[in-house]
């Protein structure tokens, strides 16, 4: 890992904090050099809190904590995206980002495939993929599934 630059924002770099498994964006903290080692040796997100004038662990009075899947840092090297596994709510007001979403799969796709298919099936036009998967029948379109 490159050497982060702290330089830009008086000692501290964002940290943008990601669920793992749904990619929901659940958090913005930032790190100055001693909350990111912490958070590398710890496994727990940590971070530089600009109100408490600290270190501080998400979690360390909640039981709420972001255990650490992995850190990426930007192409700037000022910036970093950590993957988490949350245990419970993220936001310290009880939801579980702190932009008031939740944080599960969205069924969103789920719909857009589904009238996408759909479509397909009532205008099976010429040429197409899905067309060809439902002129193969049942057991082909289970293959894809």
């Amino acid at each position: 890992m490159a050497q982060l630059d702290y330089s830009k924002l008086q000692g501290l770099i964002p940290a943008i904090i990601q669920d793992a498994n749904t990619k929901n964006v659940l958090m913005l903290g930032f790190m100055n050099g001693e909350a990111y080692l912490k958070t590398v040796e710890s496994g727990k997100v940590t971070f530089f809190s600009r109100t408490k004038g600290r270190l501080w662990t998400k979690g360390e009075e909640s039981g709420h904590f972001l255990n650490v899947v992995s850190i990426e840092e930007d192409c700037d090297h000022d910036t970093l995206l950590i993957k988490v596994h949350p245990v419970g709510p993220t936001c310290h007001k009880g939801t579980d980002t702190c932009f008031g979403t939740s944080n599960d799969f969205g069924v969103e796709f789920f719909r857009y495939l589904q009238d996408f298919i759909s479509r397909r099936h009532e205008e099976m036009p010429e040429g197409s993929y899905t067309t060809s998967l439902f002129m193969s029948g049942v057991n082909r379109m289970a293959q894809k599934v």
